[in-house]
């Protein structure tokens, strides 16, 4: 059973968020007005939900959730659904696989059609195998299908089928980048849920950062955060894989994988970097924190970490509507380098560090990303908008957007001390003579610190929703008291 209730909200108990139906209803309407547009009264847009998938042949499924761009659509929990919508006046139907008798054995007792129709706050509830009559009634003008590949995977998302559909005008060029560029601009209803959800990851990280200390496994500090999220917050997905790394293992950008699971012992002086974000209603945080296994950052670690928070405070001051988020991550990178200049690693003009490649050497991944459903949201190349951009460093971003108001992105820059990339710089004559060969020995093994902030662009610049400790004062205060969050 989902915890939807009969009103129309999701929530998974009094002391996690309710989050309205309305929120879906909502979005169905932006996207029928933008389509409104380009299409004619008789134009339907028809969307296919997920399936449950299994491991590999065995009859044991992977948790089921549901296909980003369908839920955000319709909200709906339940697997092997279609949705279907009017353009001209928004009216959604949805489509619930029959559950055989002999199922419910193992499924309990499915909800009736008007029972779904409630649930979800939609005009009309059928059976899935009921569509292709549905429509034959409908007599849709043109069907409008989702075909239309994610810039951040580079794979193509998942087009509606169903036996008889070529029965049927259909146009797969449309939607795509008309519901991706919506699901852009957050609005207020999503604003909230993405609010609560970083809420909750951050006062995980918090309990994470109170219980952690030199002995344990970086799994167990992961552990405490899945515990916290889902037993306080009622969050029991993340947005991806745990990135709890320490030590050295701060310089593998996408650490917690199944070769790197988060297995390391955490020694007495490691730094740690943990990114992790919990989701809450399908809509994801991404919050990175790093900090001291111990408790207390020595002269160096202070210096590197201090050298990614004036580059996030940096950026953060310079967001306003309009602003290229590739000059955002140019700004990021130079005040790092300058930073880097003021410890002596680095020597010489910033400028000509910036245009030699330089701090793609530190950061080789862009400032930061949009951020929803989908940890890296959708919408950062849509036709008219800027390309990627094509040099070394920028070349990473994840979008080259001007910023607009109620846009919901990651502010993450990022000091790494990664072997095969510092030795390159060494080895390259450009590069090396900005580097204190003397100075870069003394950081070989560090590791690396990155920052990582959720913000929505305001009209007046941005709203950053991440309450964690972020100055080496606050850090060190707060770990100096060793308590668990409740």
């Amino acid at each position: 059973m989902t915890c939807i209730s009969q009103d129309g909200k999701f929530s998974l108990g009094e002391h996690t968020l309710a989050v309205p139906m309305e929120l879906y209803k909502l979005n169905r309407e932006r996207l029928c007005k933008r389509l409104s547009e380009v299409v004619d009264k008789d134009a339907y847009v028809l969307l296919q939900g997920g399936s449950n998938i299994s491991h590999y042949c065995t009859d044991v499924d992977y948790i089921f959730r549901q296909e980003p761009y369908f839920h955000w659509t319709f909200g709906v929990s339940e697997p092997d659904c279609y949705g279907l919508i009017q353009v001209s006046n928004g009216e959604a139907h949805l489509f619930f696989p029959r559950v055989e008798e002999t199922q419910t054995v193992w499924l309990g007792k499915p909800l009736s059609l008007d029972e779904y129709k409630c649930r979800y706050k939609v005009n009309y509830a059928s059976y899935a195998d009921t569509l292709g009559e549905t429509l034959n009634t409908l007599k849709p003008s043109v069907i409008l299908t989702l075909y239309g590949k994610n810039t951040d995977s580079d794979m193509t998302c998942k087009e509606a089928h169903f036996e008889g559909i070529d029965r049927f005008t259909l146009d797969n060029r449309i939607l795509h980048k008309i519901i991706a560029d919506c699901r852009v601009i957050k609005t207020d209803y999503e604003k909230e849920v993405m609010r609560y959800a970083t809420k909750v990851t951050c006062n995980a990280h918090k309990s994470v950062m109170a219980k952690c200390k030199p002995d344990m496994h970086e799994y167990q500090c992961e552990a405490n955060f899945l515990h916290y999220a889902y037993y306080v917050g009622g969050c029991r997905h993340v947005g991806y894989n745990n990135i709890c790394c320490s030590g050295m293992n701060g310089a593998v950008l996408h650490y917690g994988h199944a070769t790197e699971p988060n297995s390391k012992e955490i020694h007495d002086g490691d730094m740690c970097l943990f990114d992790m974000g919990a989701s809450y209603s399908g809509y994801t945080a991404d919050v990175t924190v790093s900090f001291p296994a111990n408790g207390k950052f020595t002269n160096d670690q202070r210096a590197i970490y201090n050298t990614v928070l004036a580059a996030s405070l940096a950026v953060m001051n310079a967001i306003k509507p309009g602003v290229s988020w590739v000059d955002m991550h140019i700004l990021a990178n130079k005040v790092m380098l300058r930073e880097l200049r003021e410890i002596d690693l680095l020597r010489g003009d910033v400028d000509e560090m910036y245009e030699a490649g330089l701090a793609a050497i530190f950061q080789p991944h862009g400032l930061g990303h949009l951020l929803g459903i989908d940890v890296h949201d959708v919408g950062g190349y849509l036709e008219g908008h800027p390309d990627r951009p094509l040099k070394p460093g920028v070349n990473a971003l994840r979008t080259a957007r001007n910023l607009e108001v109620g846009m919901a992105l990651t502010v993450e820059p990022g000091c790494y001390f990664i072997e095969p990339l510092l030795k390159r710089a060494l080895s390259d004559p450009v590069l090396s003579r900005f580097l204190n060969e003397k100075v870069l020995k003394r950081f070989w093994k560090f590791g690396g610190v990155r920052i990582e902030d959720n913000i929505f662009v305001t009209e007046r610049g941005i709203e950053n929703y991440t309450p964690v400790p972020r100055t080496v004062e606050e850090i060190e205060e707060w770990m100096s008291k060793k308590e668990t969050v409740a």
